[in-house]
């Protein structure tokens, strides 16, 4: 009796040490992606590009077809650029928190509320379709770019024919004029919260 029980202890403490002599896999990370996106190039979900600006326009392709799609995915691209290189954002977040009753009978009412508009007004040069690709759900991925001399380019630019200069200043009243029209259309929105 002695005897199988030391060898089941034996048994026990070589199986332990396999165990523990055996390497450990690391568990495999869930990205939370759909399984039809994993053949995805990698720009798809991370669209840098060294010393450019560049997003990824989508669109699912349906039955006004491809072109359509194509280019609804570059026009959702170019949009990303934009806000990318300038948006003007108008937020407001209101909060209310009362509590009524004691004890038991507390109750206690919470309401939240928050709108955001962002409005942007970019000019693109330069921008163009780098790659696309389709996933097999029928969502089509387009990587719009901006390459880094396009991007300095358009910098020397508004620097060197903006400065004191007739066209520039009426750009600022055109803009300022948008940004009122918008600021009294924001306000429009925003009065049922005053």
């Amino acid at each position: 009796m002695k005897r199988q029980l030391a060898k089941m202890i034996l048994l026990a403490g070589i199986i332990a040490l396999a165990g523990a002599c055996t390497p450990k896999q690391a568990p495999v990370a869930d990205t939370g992606m759909p399984d039809e996106y994993k053949d995805a190039p990698s720009w798809v979900f991370n669209p840098e590009l060294e010393g450019g600006v560049s997003a990824v326009g989508t669109s699912r392709i349906g039955k006004a077809g491809f072109a359509f799609a194509r280019n609804e995915a570059l026009a959702d691209g170019r949009d990303q650029l934009a806000r990318q290189m300038s948006v003007k954002v108008q937020n407001m977040v209101k909060n209310f928190t009362q509590a009524t009753g004691l004890g038991d009978d507390e109750t206690v009412d919470r309401v939240s509320s928050q709108v955001s508009r962002q409005v942007a007004n970019e000019t693109l040069a330069g921008s163009r379709m780098r790659s696309m690709w389709r996933a097999p759900n029928g969502e089509l991925f387009v990587w719009m770019v901006v390459e880094p001399e396009s991007v300095r380019a358009a910098a020397r630019d508004a620097v060197t024919t903006s400065y004191k200069n007739d066209q520039a200043l009426w750009q600022q009243f055109q803009a300022k004029k948008a940004h009122d029209e918008l600021d009294a259309v924001i306000s429009k929105e925003f009065q049922d919260f005053n």
